[in-house]
Formats: structure tokens, sequence, C-alpha cells
């Protein structure tokens, strides 16, 4: 890393959840409290202007984060720095609500994420009467600049989201995300509920919007075609804990950690026919029980005694500096 201040740091960040039944069906079974461990100890930085990408299975703890860094989840553990302050220290109503401005969430689904019973024109212009942004005059000619900044006309503005296709409404959903003027937007899957052919559009939108405005995106995934598109800098995720961390180039050619490799081979290729591939053995662990040691030894063919004992420190290898927490790992 250089010696600016990244925008955005995740310093340590977990987050635990009490899963436990009801005290008393605990109490008549004689059970003790279980505790699901979503994020364990995460550490990242993202740059001003650049995209981190968050890649790994269902239930390795993308989203989690993604709520944690906007402030829709308070971490169990560990800091959100930004521009190196933390951001669940601060107090201050104005100052917090300054905080939240600057940082917009884009959801997976555009069918669960906009009111059915509002018009675009309002869904988009909440956020600025919300941060109070401007005279409420001027609300109706901004929603129609946002509308055709994402590729809208501003006549969609009086329609109701029922009445678009899956692109047009995560258009919506950007303009939304853009209506508070944010320097930092999470992306939780923003394309996987669209066909591939619209996936493209939106995907292309949202580089050009980065590029017109500046824009700092935490980009969450599990396919990786999309992030090795959007992504400066990868963290590969596996059950709560990032295993390998590194620029784009330098993880898909030479990827260090075996789960990255293990996706990388999962992943369709057009070149597949007649390509071999090591089969995907087991799923991904109960993160309320997690294996002892390296936590990705049950799946790992190269797993040896210390893999099973001990847990891997993350280490720094090559000269991209890329991080990678392997026992194994030596170069």
């Amino acid at each position: 890393m250089t010696g600016e201040t990244p925008l955005i740091r995740a310093q340590s960040l977990g987050a635990i959840f009490d899963v436990s039944k009801p005290w008393l069906n605990r109490m008549l079974a004689l059970e003790k409290k279980q505790f699901l461990t979503a994020v364990d100890t995460v550490d990242f930085d993202i740059p001003k202007g650049k995209t981190f990408a968050l890649v790994g299975e269902s239930g390795s703890g993308k989203s989690t984060i993604g709520r944690m860094i906007v402030g829709l989840q308070k971490p169990t553990s560990g800091k959100v720095l930004i521009d190196g302050e933390d951001f669940f220290a601060i107090k201050d109503r104005k100052r917090q609500m300054a905080m939240r401005r600057r940082i917009q969430m884009i959801f997976q689904s555009p069918y669960a994420s906009l009111n059915p019973r509002w018009r675009v024109k309002h869904i988009i212009g909440e956020p600025i009467r919300a941060f109070e942004l401007m005279p409420v005059a001027k609300i109706d000619k901004r929603v129609a600049e946002l509308l055709d900044q994402v590729g809208l006309a501003k006549s969609d503005g009086e329609k109701f989201p029922h009445e678009f296709s899956g692109g047009q409404r995560q258009r919506i959903a950007i303009a939304r995300a853009l209506a508070s003027d944010p320097e930092f937007i999470v992306c939780d899957e923003p394309t996987s509920a669209l066909d591939v052919s619209v996936q493209s559009q939106v995907l292309n939108l949202m580089k050009n919007l980065q590029r017109e405005l500046g824009l700092t995106y935490l980009f969450i995934s599990h396919d990786l075609s999309v992030i090795r598109y959007m992504a400066d800098e990868i963290g590969v995720l596996y059950l709560g804990r990032l295993v390998e961390v590194a620029d784009r180039d330098t993880l898909f050619q030479n990827p260090r950690h075996p789960y990255t490799r293990m996706l990388m081979d999962a992943a369709p290729h057009i070149d597949a026919f007649g390509r071999t591939a090591e089969i995907v053995s087991g799923e991904i662990p109960d993160p309320i029980n997690k294996p002892s040691g390296c936590s990705y030894h049950p799946r790992c063919s190269l797993t040896e005694n210390l893999c099973r004992k001990d847990r891997p420190d993350v280490r720094e290898f090559g000269q991209e500096h890329a991080r990678v927490a392997c026992h194994l790992c030596t170069a």
C-alpha cells in the first residue's frame, strides 16, 4: 500500500451471531449457547477511485462484510475506517449523517430492493430528501438528471418499479445510490439476478460512472468473470476469513491458495473441452463448529498434519505483495 490514507479500511473486522435456541428450550435440553462466526478478523484497504472485490462461496461472509462497511450492521470486533475515521465511533448525529451520505449500497435483487408502492421519482429522490441536499423544488430536476445518467428517460420517473425489466430496475437502484453524491458504493452481487447480456450493460455503466465520478467500489460476487472485469484488487473469502488477497492480474495468473485454485478450476471456461480439473470435494463447513487449524483442510488435497493443528497466519509473497493464509504456500 502507498502512504496515502485509503478511503476505506477494514481493520480486524469480525461478526459473531448468537444463534442459540430460546432460553427455556436450552434449559430443558441442557444445551449451551451457540455462536456463529460469520466474519473472522478481516483486513483490507480500498484506495480512492479503486475497486476491491470479495469472492467466495455462499456463506463465506461477503454480504455481512458489505453491511458492516456501510453501517447497516455493527461489527462484533474491529473497525471500519472512512478516511481514517472510525465510522462506528462517531456520536454526533450531524457528523454521522454527513459520513453516511458518502457511502451507499446497491443490493443484489432489483425486485426486492425497490419499494413497489412508490413511483421511481420518489425512490430516487428519497436520499436527497433524507440528507436535505437541496430545496424540494429542485429535486425533480435532479432526479431527471440521474435517470439520464443511468440510461433511462425522464418520463420513467412517473412509473412504478413493476413496469420495468430487471436490468432497468437495477439502473434505478444505481440512480438511487448516486442521489446522495456518494464517494463509495458497496455493490452486493448487483448483476447476479440479471440475464448475461443485461449484466454486461450494467457492469459497463458502473465502470463508466466510476471513471466519470471518481467512485470507489467494494464489489461482492461469486462470479469470477465479473470480478476479473471489475476489480483492481481481489480478496478471496473462505468461512469468514480472507485466505488470499492480491491484485487482479496476480490472482488470475498465479493463484497461490488451494481454495483460490479450486474456485478457478470450478468456474466455466470457454475452452473447457477436454480440460481436466480437480473434482471439488465436500462443502463449506458449519461456521458454528469450524474445523481445527486451517478451516480449508477438510477439503484440501494437500493437507498435512500442520494444517489440521495450527491456523495459518497471513503472509506476504512475491514482488506483488500478495497476502496468503496457507502453511504450504512457499512462492
